[in-house]
């Protein structure tokens, strides 16, 4: 049980759910699942955890999702008759301690009233890397981040950098990527109301966007449509309301810590011309730019997943703990 939050008074609350799943990792270990809640404030935070074995002594990787659909959806898909569709399986089964929270607002986390912001959703992966941290007893942690999580999580490595060890941003935006120039116009409609329904049939726009259809199995897509629709009940618009009027929201500058860029091919949100200068500005030496081919911005479930995954594992066991 996670406990013991110091300053922030925050309390986790005890793991609710511990089963195994019916696959297997590299070395034959089961792949195990478990459910935690993080309290902020009024907020409870889902936070889903994946390991094989015992997460005892392994590094420990927390993701942040995007604007649309929470952890678990994101990064554990299950896909009918597939076994190689969940990010979190295929980190678990490379030895890490692999946790995805929902940001508030999100999946089975509390739902507010009015508006998700950025700037709370950095305070929510705040608060679940401290209680992570002192459960697992390790100083650091590494955290991958997609895409609205770029920002967030951005923000957070900037403000605490002492708590990561390595950090991965992908399919991070910028102001005038094409995705974000789209949403421009929509701006009257994200200020008027908080929570929009999103039909089934408009999760799949992502897998489409600037994207070869080649390039996305039917079947994921088809997956992550009923994921999404079944538990994003309302998707809140605070993320896309600050992606069209705050960009830039990080400082480059302020990220301190070793950071792999990457991104996919066709991406309508992330494209070199945008992000180079913002790569050039990281601080630290340690630092990698990478295009995946055969990928656009749902990557980790189209064709270039298996290079994704190659790239981001090799960064993260790169140079051993800091």
């Amino acid at each position: 049980m996670f406990n013991g939050l110091g300053q922030r008074a925050l309390t986790l609350c005890c793991v609710m759910l511990l089963f195994t799943s019916g696959r297997v990792a590299a070395d034959d270990a089961v792949v195990t699942s478990a459910v935690h809640w993080v309290s902020r404030g009024e907020a409870r935070i889902h936070v889903w955890e994946k390991f094989a074995g015992s997460p005892t002594g392994k590094p420990v990787l927390i993701l942040a999702h995007g604007s649309a659909t929470a952890g678990k959806e994101s990064f554990d898909l299950a896909v009918p008759g597939r076994t190689d569709y969940s990010l979190m399986d295929h980190f678990a089964r490379a030895g890490f301690d692999v946790f995805a929270p929902d940001v508030h607002g999100f999946g089975r986390s509390t739902h507010p009233e009015g508006y998700v912001t950025t700037d709370a959703a950095a305070e929510d992966l705040d608060s679940v890397v401290d209680a992570v941290r002192r459960e697992r007893g390790v100083p650091r942690v590494h955290v991958v981040a997609w895409s609205w999580g770029t920002q967030y999580a951005g923000m957070f490595v900037s403000a605490h950098g002492d708590k990561v060890d390595r950090y991965v941003s992908y399919a991070q935006m910028h102001a005038d990527s094409p995705d974000i120039v789209r949403r421009r116009a929509d701006l009257e409609r994200y200020r008027s109301t908080a929570w929009i329904a999103v039909p089934r049939d408009a999760w799949k726009a992502r897998f489409r966007s600037l994207t070869p259809p080649e390039v996305t199995e039917p079947e994921a897509m088809e997956a992550f449509a009923d994921a999404a629709t079944a538990i994003e009940v309302r998707t809140s618009t605070g993320p896309h309301l600050d992606m069209v009027t705050r960009l830039p929201m990080v400082d480059p500058t302020r990220i301190a810590v070793p950071t792999l860029m990457i991104h996919g091919q066709y991406d309508d949100v992330a494209d070199t011309a945008g992000l180079l200068p913002f790569f050039g500005q990281l601080p630290n030496a340690d630092k990698r730019y990478v295009v995946i081919p055969q990928a656009g911005h749902m990557m980790h479930l189209q064709a270039g997943r298996y290079a994704f995954f190659d790239a981001v594992v090799d960064f993260l066991r790169a140079g051993g703990s800091r």
